[in-house]
């Protein structure tokens, strides 16, 4: 079993090391071949549900500020029976509870990279949004893609909100991988996190999955993705970023 603590994944040290590291490995490969397994079809209709979700809040929630969620499976909720208890949900209910007019949008797309992201952020960003949480990258890592192409590509969406709307927060969401990818590549994933947003003088979240990564009561059957119950835990690590940004 690992576990995350610190914003960092460990292997506990304990008699069963080798086959919990086994088991760990198979972990990873499990998530590796389903992010990979989702089809031109499915991602299609994951952007089409999330454009129009975009729409249908814009449309009917104009009068408030708008927080945008732009993220993979883990923003949209994958394997929820309603992706009403995914995070951006979770995070709408504390800010409906402190009345604050704040509308929650959730644009994630399962199995999306951030070179998918990258691809259509020039349609969302004509939506007018007041908070801008970057949540990408897990799935390059999983397959190792080179960590000069994940780090442009981010730069590149935080540049096009930027340039298009310049009165945006970006908050940017940081992602760790398994030690099995390699500690310089592990290593360097984690850094390159921390990097942009210094770089760029983002509002950073170092680790999305705090306390949920690897915590099997947390994750559902294929140990991946997170429970209802493991979505609040990720909406109160991003509250604890998003709550100081948010004017009453």
């Amino acid at each position: 079993m690992f576990s995350a603590h610190n914003n960092h994944f460990h292997i506990n040290l304990l008699p069963s090391f080798g086959l919990k590291l086994i088991k760990f490995s198979y972990f990873f490969i499990a998530l590796f071949l389903l992010s990979c397994g989702d089809t031109k079809t499915e991602k299609t209709t994951e952007n089409k549900k999330a454009a129009e979700q975009i729409e249908d809040t814009v449309a009917t929630d104009i009068s408030t500020k708008t927080i945008l969620c732009f993220g993979d499976s883990i923003t949209a909720g994958y394997g929820l029976d309603d992706t009403d208890d995914a995070y951006p949900a979770v995070l709408q209910e504390k800010i409906d509870s402190l009345g604050l007019e704040y509308t929650v949008i959730n644009s994630g797309v399962s199995g999306e990279t951030t070179a998918g992201g990258k691809s259509r952020i020039d349609w969302v960003i004509k939506q007018n949004m007041d908070i801008f949480l970057l949540e990408l990258g897990a799935n390059d890592g999983l397959r190792g893609v080179a960590l000069s192409e994940t780090r442009a590509n981010l730069q590149a969406i935080i540049d096009i909100v930027r340039e298009k709307s310049p009165e945006t927060t970006i908050v940017l969401a940081g992602m760790e991988l398994p030690p099995n990818m390699g500690q310089d590549y592990t290593k360097g994933f984690r850094q390159l996190y921390a990097d942009l947003a210094e770089k760029n003088n983002l509002a950073f979240i170092p680790f999305i999955l705090k306390d949920v990564g690897g915590v099997a009561a947390l994750n559902q059957s294929d140990g991946i993705h997170p429970t209802v119950e493991g979505h609040k835990i990720v909406a109160n690590t991003v509250w604890e970023t998003l709550r100081p940004l948010l004017k009453s």
